[in-house]
């Protein structure tokens, strides 16, 4: 077996070369990335890769600040936690508004 992630996982762990990645001292990474961006293969992928009891102390141990909004409560229905607070701050990022005077 692989101790490192797919190549075809490569756009969801797009900030370092699959290659490098060690599944478990990277998991943290792997998990978050593939749950904020990934798609259904991907989520897949990680479901088959990692025990769920893994995956879900992850996401609630290790908060990573990388979600948007939506994805973060699809992540939250996904791993049977919806109903759980969070402090979103530790997992949504911010998109802060431009503010501008409209044009004259």
């Amino acid at each position: 077996m692989l101790n490192h992630p797919p190549k075809k996982l490569q756009a969801t762990l797009w900030s370092t070369d699959t290659n490098n990645l060690d599944l478990e001292k990277d998991k943290n990474y792997i998990i978050h990335q593939t749950l904020s961006i990934g798609g259904i293969e991907d989520w897949r992928w990680l479901f088959k890769t990692y025990p769920s009891k893994t995956i879900i102390s992850t996401f609630v141990k290790e908060p990573a600040k990388i979600y948007m909004p939506q994805r973060f409560s699809l992540a939250k229905v996904m791993l049977g936690l919806k109903n759980r607070q969070f402090i979103r701050e530790y997992y949504v990022v911010n998109t802060p508004r431009i503010i501008r005077q409209k044009p004259a």
